[in-house]
């Protein structure tokens, strides 16, 4: 079985990749309350940056994967959202558009593939120069809890059964996980196995990704460092407080 860059498989990406509660209406209600253009890094398939367009504002949408942009396009298109959309191929970590944004965003944890601290402040100092000297920086991360982590090490758990739109498919998903604690990364292989409406078995994929989990104390004092002041923190996207036993950490900052 080979084993592929999850990110290069666009359709299953969008097929399990579901978001969190509520983060579509968060991050959409601050573009409008921002009135754009809003930037969204690592923007995957589109999935935040279709809805902001579809509420009437003007997206600017980059990521790294060129198979993931050209499902986004496609979307697009087939939306008819292409005239308020531009999609940039490009590294978060160093990117030039030429312009800033009163709104900048990262969704759905993609801060987190910023796999060295080095890596994570040239991307805070790009979004910093994009950024206008009012504008907002919100974006959200995983809270890492040392138990979870321990339990997760070296071993597979199952994700869940994700149905595929307009068919009676489904894809089963299995993620095997295996951590560095000393650099804060991991890595996942994710099996998938798609299956018809009778239970048999179409396709088997391997596919593997990287993260670099942060802890809230050491991201306050990263956004410090680079020139950002944090304005509120959430424990949810509904605007619960931050506290102890949170799972979730929004953020939005802006410039010093």
């Amino acid at each position: 079985m080979n084993e592929i860059n999850a990110y290069s498989l666009p359709e299953y990406y969008d097929w399990i990749s579901t978001g969190l509660d509520g983060d579509i209406a968060y991050y959409v209600k601050l573009a409008e309350k921002s009135g754009g253009p809003v930037l969204e890094l690592g923007c995957g398939t589109g999935r935040c940056s279709l809805a902001i367009a579809r509420a009437g504002i003007e997206v600017t949408g980059l990521d790294l994967s060129s198979e993931m942009l050209g499902r986004a396009r496609k979307k697009a298109e087939e939306m008819g959202l292409s005239n308020r959309i531009r999609w940039v191929e490009g590294n978060m970590s160093r990117f030039d558009l030429g312009r800033r944004f009163p709104l900048i965003i990262i969704p759905y944890r993609s801060f987190l593939h910023l796999m060295t601290v080095k890596e994570q402040l040239t991307a805070l100092a790009a979004i910093r120069r994009h950024l206008e000297e009012d504008g907002l920086f919100a974006f959200n991360i995983f809270v890492p809890k040392i138990s979870d982590l321990v339990d997760q090490d070296r071993q597979m758990a199952y994700r869940g059964t994700f149905p595929i739109p307009g068919t009676d498919h489904s894809v089963e998903v299995y993620d095997w996980t295996e951590f560095d604690h000393f650099l804060q990364r991991a890595r996942v292989v994710r099996y998938m196995e798609r299956f018809d409406g009778e239970g048999r078995s179409l396709e088997r994929l391997r596919s593997f990704f990287w993260f670099r989990y942060i802890y809230p104390a050491e991201l306050f004092h990263l956004l410090r460092l680079a020139g950002f002041r944090v304005v509120n923190r959430y424990g949810d996207f509904e605007g619960h407080p931050f506290d102890r036993r949170s799972s979730e950490l929004i953020v939005e900052a802006k410039k010093i």
